[in-house]
């Protein structure tokens, strides 16, 4: 899998002028890579991801993945949400095989596809339940197993654990490194939680505000990386590697605020 991004820009016009939201991006997620894209409020980082997705449509540039341009949503792209999208209606099992079933898949297939993902996620015992009987992690966890049922070649994830407490939070990104490690899916998310990309990503693209533009592209390697599989835990913030990463994105994206503000001033 190779998704490309080139000289992607997108301008909304409105009655007040024009915003650009996003301003010649470029950038590419490799087969097997987790990247996340970081960057505050109003860097584009939601009006990136649906471009990719192709609920949107970019004002100039590209976008391919393995060299066919997106022109609208395809089963190559997943996609989670923050607010999960579960419909209330069905139970978990017939939420995981939601997809499947547009798709054309036979009753066994779907049920045999879907299974086998609720279990990676860890919720095949609660197959039979219904979305308002499972707390917040466990609903995105549902949300991430219909997406992977669907074997799309990118997950795209917006800001999918925003909404949860710390403490689920941080037990979220240790399933989700098990669950990128297990499947070896290539995974693009945005946050606006600094920590989160930095203990996610392999590589992180550091967003401007305003217009959102890539300001820097870093490498993330920490203790435990060379083994395999990576030895993520909550144990690596602690080391002097995470903290280095966290700062020098912190001030990067400080920076940008201090010049959006300046020129909002001028």
């Amino acid at each position: 899998m190779h998704l490309e991004i080139t000289d992607l820009n997108r301008i909304f016009v409105g009655k007040r002028g024009s915003v650009v939201a996003l301003k010649n991006i470029n950038m590419h997620i490799e087969t097997g890579e987790f990247v996340c894209a970081v960057g505050a409020s109003g860097s584009g980082k939601s009006t990136l991801l649906r471009l990719i997705a192709g609920l949107d449509t970019p004002t100039s540039g590209t976008i391919n993945v393995d060299g066919q341009k997106v022109t609208g949503p395809g089963a190559d792209r997943g996609m989670v949400f923050q607010h999960y999208s579960l419909f209330p209606w069905m139970t978990v099992q017939e939420n995981v095989e939601f997809g499947l079933k547009l798709q054309g898949c036979s009753q066994k297939e779907r049920f045999d596809t879907a299974s086998y993902y609720l279990d990676v996620v860890g919720l095949v015992n609660f197959a039979q339940a219904y979305p308002r009987e499972l707390s917040g992690g466990m609903k995105q966890r549902v949300a991430i197993a219909r997406s992977l049922a669907c074997h799309p070649k990118v997950l795209l994830m917006d800001e999918p654990f925003g909404a949860l407490d710390i403490q689920t939070k941080e037990r979220m990104h240790e399933y989700l490194i098990d669950i990128w490690q297990r499947l070896q899916c290539s995974i693009l998310m945005i946050t606006h939680d600094v920590e989160e990309a930095v203990f996610l990503a392999q590589r992180v693209y550091v967003l401007s505000s305003r217009p959102g533009t890539i300001q820097r592209e870093l490498t993330i390697n920490l203790p435990g990386d060379e083994e395999t599989p990576k030895n993520r835990t909550y144990k690596i913030k602690r080391e002097p590697e995470f903290f280095k990463y966290s700062d020098e994105i912190s001030s990067l994206l400080r920076g940008s605020h201090t010049e959006e503000a300046e020129a909002i001033a001028q």
